[in-house]
């Protein structure tokens, strides 16, 4: 179904910023989603994560997640049918709220693309290590494979995005493919039956599943990055909705399945889930393919090198519609005469999401352990734009005279829901250092908000 004239005229109305027109097809823009999303890191890291604190309920953690971040997704999709840019969520929230907040929506955002990055940098350079202990019996520093993954997604993302858009459909198709497939065969020899134990939740505490739901958000988080694709996508009121909702639902039930299917077969002789540095390739020796293993594994890898090109490509174009907004450097609106990218702006996202894993590699941090840092500190940044959209949604649709009290539901629910896991992440209080992660975050946020303040007072001077 092709957008309808009036779809046509609003899309001509959008705002340019000197990035390709309409180059990406509805595939290409719900590989941006998906890609920042990376299902395949979701099975290899993340449900391991989850079932160290839900346990049995580590799909029942999922299900919740999925559910939160779906009110959100619908929330989005509002927007996403009237307006397209880069840096949309941010461009959501400044429309109905006062410049501080909207101030607030571009930083935490910012810093969660920069943060997401850093964090599959880590899952890289885990993920690197592991092939080349299976293939070679070797380990590689950690540090030049992380400025290899970094440097090769600024590459990409300098050069062309509808490149980066295509590689990243193939990298994620295959990956997960070959992950159903281990999927698939370990339920067929498992008989295809419910599984008493997970489903009657034995052993199960309910506040490990709460703080499971928040790990499990993580897997979610830049589902919304299409929204960052506003020129570069073809019919953008049209497509950009739909990736986003497609996104979570596709993804939602691919998680879902992963965490029942992981906690299922993953065998005892092989100790816990959450103890494994390569849960995919044991459970594929379970199902007898062995050889599959490292083949999932090599997926994993380059799933979080595609992972890194999609954060730099979301961030690179939310810091682009910041420096046009005037909350960065003028100098960041550059884009290239030729390629037609942020490139300034790409240099710029792309040194940033390197430097988080480099300095952590340097003070002898793993890179699984950065893959959950990172990953926990980017959670906050995303909780607090899609909350900030989700109250923007009805004033914004009062604005235009077609607010409706499912609109107002809607986003209550929304709310409420990135409270509950804005909570989940502060209590139970988690270990060092993850305790100070919040506080870390929020003293980024008044350093944000103080420098719209100075920002403000400075205009009308120099005006």
């Amino acid at each position: 179904m092709h957008p309808d004239a009036a779809e046509t005229k609003a899309e001509a109305s959008q705002p340019h910023y000197g990035l390709q027109r309409q180059v990406l097809g509805p595939l290409e823009t719900l590989a941006q989603s998906i890609s920042t999303m990376a299902p395949t890191c979701t099975a290899t890291l993340t449900v391991p994560l989850v079932f160290a604190t839900a346990g049995n309920g580590t799909w029942l953690a999922y299900l919740g997640a999925t559910v939160c971040t779906l009110l959100v997704a619908l929330c989005i999709a509002r927007f996403a049918r009237q307006s397209a840019s880069p840096g949309s969520l941010y461009a959501y929230a400044t429309s109905s709220l006062p410049p501080a907040l909207g101030s607030v929506a571009a930083w935490a955002l910012l810093l969660a693309y920069v943060a997401t990055g850093a964090s599959v940098v880590g899952g890289f350079v885990h993920y690197a290590n592991v092939v080349l202990g299976e293939f070679f019996g070797v380990a590689a520093p950690g540090i030049p494979l992380a400025v290899f993954a970094t440097l090769v997604s600024i590459w990409i993302a300098y050069r062309d995005v509808k490149v980066s858009a295509q590689l990243m459909v193939y990298i994620e198709v295959i990956s997960v493919l070959l992950i159903g497939a281990v999927f698939v065969l370990l339920l067929w020899r498992r008989g295809f039956h419910l599984d008493p134990v997970q489903f009657k939740l034995r052993g199960v505490n309910f506040s490990g599943v709460r703080l499971g739901m928040v790990l499990a958000m993580f897997s979610f988080v830049g589902f919304e990055s299409a929204t960052t694709l506003g020129e570069e996508a073809k019919h953008p009121l049209h497509n950009i909705p739909r990736a986003v909702l497609r996104s979570v639902m596709l993804s939602g039930l691919f998680f879902i399945a992963a965490a029942y299917t992981e906690v299922l077969g993953f065998p005892g002789s092989a100790g816990t889930l959450d103890q494994s540095a390569a849960p995919m390739s044991v459970l594929s020796t379970a199902v007898g393919i062995r050889r599959l293993g490292p083949v999932i594994d090599i997926c994993a890898m380059v799933s979080m090198f595609a992972c890194t090109l999609a954060c730099v490509t979301a961030a690179a174009r939310v810091l682009l519609l910041m420096a046009h907004n005037d909350l960065v450097h003028r100098g960041l609106r550059k884009t290239h005469h030729r390629n037609e990218t942020p490139h300034a702006a790409v240099l710029t996202t792309g040194a940033a999401t390197l430097l988080l894993p480099v300095g952590l590699i340097a003070a002898k941090v793993s890179g699984e352990t950065i893959y959950d840092w990172m990953g926990s500190l980017a959670t906050y940044g995303f909780i607090v734009v899609y909350a900030l959209v989700a109250v923007a949604l009805p004033w914004h649709l009062r604005k235009l005279g077609s607010m409706t009290i499912g609109t107002v539901v809607l986003a209550v629910l929304a709310v409420a829901a990135m409270a509950i896991v804005l909570a989940g992440t502060l209590y139970p209080v988690p270990a060092w250092p993850k305790n100070w992660l919040p506080y870390l975050f929020l003293l980024y946020l008044a350093v944000a908000v103080g420098w719209h303040w100075f920002s403000a007072r400075r205009a009308p001077a120099s005006a």
